[in-house]
């Protein structure tokens, strides 16, 4: 049977990805998007739902897929406040597992963060792994934590860190870790749909898995 998807976070670098995967793929007939800017995108599959997602739960009649692709995320510079930072980072992924409970809907897969750890000292890191604590908290079938590290690809803005990162890793790539390299956005949506086709029996996926899983995409 043809499946649906639900897609947060779709106009992101990855999500865009994702969505251009998911709309190709004759597995899904229908693909649900959650999204507080509208799409630039008009395709017969999509059902878009233009809302505050931080509001989620007030769509819970809605939020019904075979699978939930969560891609939210936000940066320290577009989002100053660690309140609001939280209430995005954390606060869509777990309220998206909990309607998934809720709706027993199998299969949640969320983009998380190389280094996440609930207990770290570090906002961003700690932030990361209490999002995936409370994510596996639902126990979800089939649940999976992508945990790239760099992600890179043509971002609509312009992210001085980031670009400082990709050029020391350029430079010195050749030193760095399989696990640690800078990934595209595209090779995570890849693996992401594959493992939504197939499940593996890890829960946590790390950046070098995520570019093993890719390869079987077809």
């Amino acid at each position: 049977m043809m499946k649906t998807a639900i897609i947060l976070g779709a106009t992101g670098l990855t999500g865009s990805h994702l969505l251009e995967l998911l709309l190709e793929d004759s597995d899904y007939k229908r693909v649900k998007v959650f999204t507080r800017n509208k799409l630039t995108i008009s395709h017969p599959k999509i059902e878009e739902h233009v809302i505050d997602l931080l509001k989620l739960s007030d769509y819970s009649e809605q939020f019904n897929a075979d699978v939930v692709f969560c891609c939210v995320g936000t940066t320290k510079a577009k989002t100053p406040n660690k309140e609001l930072y939280r209430a995005i980072d954390y606060g869509i992924p777990v309220e998206a597992a909990k309607l998934c409970k809720q709706n027993s809907i199998k299969q949640f897969i969320v983009v998380s963060a190389l280094g996440a750890k609930a207990e770290s000292k570090v906002f961003y890191n700690r932030l990361k792994g209490e999002m995936e604590r409370d994510v596996l908290a639902q126990k979800i079938e089939h649940t999976h934590l992508m945990q790239p590290s760099l992600i890179v690809g043509d971002r609509k803005e312009k992210r001085t860190g980031e670009d400082f990162s990709k050029h020391l890793m350029t430079v010195f790539g050749f030193l760095i870790p399989a696990r640690y390299k800078m990934i595209q956005a595209k090779t995570i949506a890849k693996a992401m749909v594959q493992l939504a086709r197939k499940p593996s029996k890890e829960q946590v996926i790390p950046s070098d898995k995520i570019r093993l899983i890719a390869t079987e995409y077809e």
